[in-house]
């Protein structure tokens, strides 16, 4: 594209800010290594409790810090300033990878905590449009998914696909969707995480054996959205930065992903209480709770050893593990969700299609969407190349949302089922 001075002073300072945040990695700097995970799940196995003993590596990012504030500075200059989307876009997305900076500097201490409250939230949070907090809302769907029979339900699920099968499975129909070869399934014996997503990579941990309803998750969240998302903001003729994932993006990106799996009838109950639990996990830890009583609260209620060692280890991934610490992340599963889906109902309400359309264009934040709204329309910005298959369906995406409304005010404990029998 032809731009303009002003434009072209945006282009240079993305391009900048991808410079700064090269170095910064923030999963692969609080990851356990494997070879601990898998001698401390062995002991939980057998009942030996000890508290795990975590070495990071502290990375020095001076440099990136004092580029990332010279960035903020820069992208604020200007008497359009206070009103530009672009330059407040660039100005909020370098202070996040800022504050993420100073988190990792921190690393192994608990000095961790707030910048990740900063960047994720925390459970004490209130849910925008309600006065209700994020804990109270895991509380209700862990309270409704037992209602549900989710242990029930879970011990029926099969989990018998090996993950070299679920890798072929999905490459191909990843070929049939994006086209051939444009994102590659592989295995990785070293990853803490079920599954992880880039652009044109997803990677299985390998060793382990998935269910459908895995199948399904890993479409509809890690490649349907973590993967479309950034493919469509590579193709973004001026933000190159919209194909990375921010911090500050981090829970619209997740929420969308999770809001994906219920669109697309991917997720199940026992997802749904496992992402409710780690809200509650992350205010136990919050309040003194360490390691262990943090590993036996997920296992007390229903995940195996190594599941529940997994989800405490989300928990106080980069912090002490004794207790008062926590790293705040998985907070935004559930508060993005709800927060996704209220964007959504708003914008079927106001008939604004096109602001749901653009926010799959890039890495972008539900704020991100309304600002930049003016430079998608002038083309300053592109529009998605890729939709997910349920966004193709706007009609039957409205009928879901319109019901779910309506069908959640019902409270199963005040159902009788003498009043059922007679209404039918």
């Amino acid at each position: 594209m032809n731009a303009t001075p002003a434009l072209q002073r945006y282009a240079d300072l993305d391009r900048r800010l991808l410079a700064a945040v090269r170095g910064i990695h923030i999963l692969g700097a609080v990851a356990w290594p494997a070879s601990l995970e898998r001698r401390m799940i062995a002991d939980y196995a057998q009942g030996r409790f000890a508290l795990p003993e975590v070495n990071y590596r502290r990375p020095d990012l001076a440099d990136a810090r004092a580029e990332l504030t010279a960035i903020e500075r820069e992208a604020g200059d200007g008497a359009a300033a206070p009103t530009d989307a672009l330059g407040d876009y660039l100005r909020r997305t370098a202070e996040s990878w800022r504050i993420a900076a100073e988190m990792l500097e921190a690393v192994g201490t608990g000095g961790v905590t707030a910048p990740s409250i900063a960047l994720y939230g925390k459970p004490g949070d209130v849910i925008p449009g309600s006065h209700r907090s994020n804990l109270d809302a895991a509380r209700y769907f862990v309270e409704l998914s037992d209602e549900l029979g989710a242990d029930l339900l879970a011990d029926d699920i099969r989990v018998d696909i090996p993950s070299a099968t679920l890798r072929d499975e999905l490459a191909s129909t990843l070929d049939g969707f994006f086209g051939a070869g444009v994102i590659a399934v592989e295995l990785d014996a070293e990853l803490t995480a079920k599954a992880a997503a880039g652009a044109t990579r997803i990677r299985l941990r390998d060793g382990t054996c998935f269910s459908e309803y895995d199948r399904h998750q890993l479409l509809a969240h890690e490649a349907y959205v973590h993967s479309l998302t950034a493919l469509n903001g590579r193709e973004q003729p001026l933000l190159a930065s919209l194909a990375r994932t921010s911090p500050r993006v981090t829970a619209t990106q997740e929420g969308l992903a999770v809001f994906a799996e219920l669109m697309s009838g991917a997720i199940d109950i026992a997802r749904l209480k496992r992402i409710s639990l780690r809200i509650l996990a992350i205010d136990m830890a919050l309040n003194g709770a360490d390691f262990v009583e943090v590993y036996r609260f997920f296992h007390e209620r229903g995940q195996g050893v190594e599941d529940s060692f997994h989800s405490a280890q989300r928990v106080f991934r980069g912090v002490p593990v004794t207790g008062g610490a926590a790293f705040a992340k998985d907070n935004v599963y559930l508060s993005g969700l709800l927060a996704v889906h209220t964007f959504f109902r708003w914008a079927f309400r106001e008939q604004r299609m096109d602001l749901l359309r653009y926010l799959f264009a890039g890495k972008l934040a539900l704020a991100d969407v309304l600002s930049l709204e003016p430079h998608f329309a002038d083309g300053t910005l592109a529009s998605p190349r890729w939709l997910p298959p349920w966004m193709r369906h706007a009609h039957g995406l409205a009928g879901k949302l319109a019901f779910s409304v309506f069908i959640n005010g019902i409270r199963m404990g005040r159902v009788e089922p003498d009043a059922l029998s007679a209404s039918v």
